[in-house]
């Protein structure tokens, strides 16, 4: 079997939710024996080659502007895969809804991963909400088989689209604190901030945490690792926060792995505010590394956290996010107890390894 996957910025670029699923996935798949194609953003990619880890990488064209670029490459990388002799195609993004009438017309089999409900985002106003809106309705015709991530996302889309869909959620890998010492390159001591991993974007909440945690009287710090690409209003005013208040850390992108597990593994507690996805990939790991956990009240944070049993909930506003801060701090003793637990909720939904098996079973093969 021939799997094509397109859609994400290619691999090995490991940058957001969907290149770690397609590194996870792709390289599993290769030991399983299938033949693997990924689809890569050619401008990402300084060095080319044809092979790595038995997966063969293809790299194609974009009209680069904010707009076009991902929607013009995945065009082009669906077309170079319809005239090929790719068997199966696994796309990400339901940007790429309209595509499908492609694979359709040309009688490929096309799975989707849809992620998130993408035309809620505060990012996408006027045209690109309805745009996502119509492509992830466009990708309930056109495909064979949709996958989504959550039980709660599979509702979702039953809901709006009377569409069924498969659960296959992102998989997590247990770790355990190696190098605690990495963490002083920041100056900072274990079990004395918290964290928050993510884009600087609105969707992730991040102004609504940190104004939450400036009001208590913490004196913890605030770590928060990430950033964004390009020049942004709301990621800059974020950052000249730290100008008025030393317990407010910005790390920006920590792409070394090891450093970054290191963050999770000592932090007092994670705080998530991510608002419009369904299985998270920062949660995940969040959960995986032992962190004690405080989340945005969504349906899916809560099935994440199986409805409060691996962590606590906060409402969408910074009264809540200071009372969680202060009631964390007091409850001392329940905030250890949470990180001795919490991996428990790493469960084989949430196993790689499972996910892969899930994943060829819609392919057509185990």
């Amino acid at each position: 079997m021939k799997v094509a996957i397109i859609g994400s910025r290619g691999y090995p670029y490991v940058y957001s939710g969907y290149e770690t699923l397609v590194k996870e996935l792709g390289e599993r798949l290769v030991l399983k024996g299938v033949e693997v194609r990924v689809y890569c953003h050619r401008p990402l990619f300084s060095h080319r080659p044809r092979y790595v880890n038995g997966i063969e990488l293809i790299y194609m064209p974009a009209i680069e502007t904010k707009v076009l670029s991902q929607l013009s490459n995945s065009f082009f990388c669906f077309l170079h895969c319809c005239f090929s002799k790719v068997e199966v195609v696994f796309v990400v993004n339901t940007a790429n809804g309209p595509f499908g009438l492609l694979t359709l017309l040309f009688r490929k089999k096309t799975v989707i991963n849809l992620d998130g409900i993408e035309w809620q985002r505060p990012k996408w106003k006027g045209f690109g909400s309805k745009y996502f809106f119509w492509a992830s309705k466009l990708a309930t015709k056109f495909y064979d088989h949709l996958v989504n991530d959550s039980d709660e996302m599979k509702k979702l889309y039953q809901e709006l689209f009377n569409a069924e869909s498969t659960v296959i959620a992102y998989g997590a890998k247990i770790r355990y604190s190696q190098k605690p010492e990495l963490i002083k390159k920041w100056q900072l001591a274990p079990n004395d901030y918290y964290i928050i991993v993510g884009r600087l974007i609105p969707d992730n909440n991040a102004d609504l945490i940190i104004k939450g945690f400036l009001l208590s009287g913490s004196v913890k710090r605030l770590v928060i690792v990430g950033d964004v690409p390009y020049l942004d209003k709301y990621a800059t005013s974020l950052k000249e926060m730290a100008n008025y208040d030393d317990r407010l850390v910005f790390t920006g992108y920590v792409k070394d792995q090891e450093l970054l597990a290191e963050l999770y593994h000592n932090s007092y507690c994670y705080f998530h505010g991510h608002e419009y996805g369904g299985t998270n990939p920062t949660m995940l790991k969040a959960m995986a590394y032992g962190c004690s956990i405080l989340a945005l009240n969504t349906r899916f944070n809560r099935e994440m956290l199986s409805n409060g049993e691996f962590g606590y909930f906060f409402e969408k506003n910074v009264n809540a996010v200071r009372e969680a801060v202060e009631w964390s701090e007091k409850e001392e003793e329940t905030m250890f107890a949470l990180k001795r637990k919490v991996r428990n909720g790493i469960t084989e939904k949430y196993d790689w390894d499972e996910v892969t098996k899930k994943y060829l079973e819609v392919f057509g093969t185990d």
